[in-house]
């Protein structure tokens, strides 16, 4: 496995500068955006979709910093259901499809999506229980939405050799691992997961069990690095269902969290040793989202731990059970 970076954390640098920054961390690996929310400063689909020569230029900055790129990511609601919005995130998705395709990189990362309730709604809507029956049949209503859709970018990620990714979000309809699996199952084996486990956390999920669960049917297409620490004086109040903006911290139930600040250095080896057991040998890519300290800081110690959990050899045959 190796260390990789969603280079979103330091879109402030230029993208021959984030390279170097990185290189010098002993990052092996860069996760480019290239639209949706998590925007396109070091990748706009524009500048390098059928572009042979700026996608050279890439490679050579790739290769001059020993870096390798593990996914492009386009995180957006393709399932809208205001046509506008839905129409966008769409072109996004299909044109990161097509430049993963052109650049070699077989994942793209992103969302499920999530629709509206109804044909006739224009708000996207979350469903988290059966009850009362409306919102069955409307959660119902919205897996058929997402099957018709998914079936479709199944094939043309098919048809460019291309994963897709899809990071398990709440607020999203696929939010957990047996969601994905239900998706998966509905359309095809391009369609996978992308295993952040901040947001499986505070959902009380067990990262090495939905990795165990999802390894092992070999729907594990790309990884997160990203911490959640839930803080349980606030969520013994109010649950983590928290509406709390993320920037009034001490009030919040959960905060995403810098790696080893949510979980320590044991957990991130039982994650790794997860990863091992079920063959995932890609790249954990971390995503940074701490507010309680700076994108370089938070980086560098999420680096520092997993450089001590990742095992950078293969296994020796097992000589002592012979």
């Amino acid at each position: 496995m190796d260390i990789g970076v969603l280079t979103t954390s330091v879109s402030d640098e230029s993208l021959a500068d984030a390279f170097a920054y990185l290189s010098e961390q002993g990052v092996d690996a860069v996760e480019l955006a290239c639209g949706g929310f998590v925007g396109d400063d070091h990748l706009p689909q524009d500048e390098y979709l059928d572009d042979p020569d700026a996608q050279a230029e890439l490679q050579d900055r790739l290769e001059e910093h020993g870096l390798y790129v593990s996914a492009l990511a386009t995180h957006n609601n393709p399932l809208h259901p205001v046509d506008d919005r839905s129409r966008e995130a769409d072109r996004e998705l299909r044109g990161a499809i097509r430049l993963a395709s052109q650049l070699g990189v077989d994942t793209v990362t992103t969302f499920s999506g999530l629709p509206a309730g109804g044909p006739t709604d224009e708000v996207p809507n979350w469903i988290t229980a059966p009850w009362p029956a409306e919102h069955r049949e409307a959660h119902e209503y919205q897996w058929d939405v997402a099957e018709a859709y998914w079936s479709e970018v199944a094939a043309v990620a098919d048809d460019h050799d291309v994963n897709v990714a899809i990071e398990m979000h709440p607020n999203m309809l696929v939010y957990e691992p047996r969601g994905l699996l239900r998706l998966r199952e509905l359309t095809d084996d391009r369609i996978g997961a992308n295993v952040d486990p901040s947001h499986l956390l505070w959902q009380g999920i067990s990262v090495t069990e939905a990795i165990r669960l999802l390894g092992n049917r070999d729907a594990i297409h790309h990884v997160h690095a990203k911490d959640t620490k839930v803080y349980d004086h606030n969520a013994r109040e109010k649950g983590v269902l928290d509406t709390t903006p993320y920037t009034e911290e001490s009030e919040r139930s959960w905060l995403f969290r810098s790696i080893g600040y949510g979980h320590g250095e044991d957990f991130w080896k039982d994650v790794v040793s997860a990863l091992r057991l079920v063959d995932y040998d890609g790249a954990l890519s971390i995503e940074h989202e701490d507010s309680l300290t700076s994108a370089r800081e938070g980086l560098e110690k999420g680096i520092d731990v997993l450089d001590r959990a990742i095992f950078e050899s293969t296994p020796d045959d097992a000589f002592w059970a012979e």
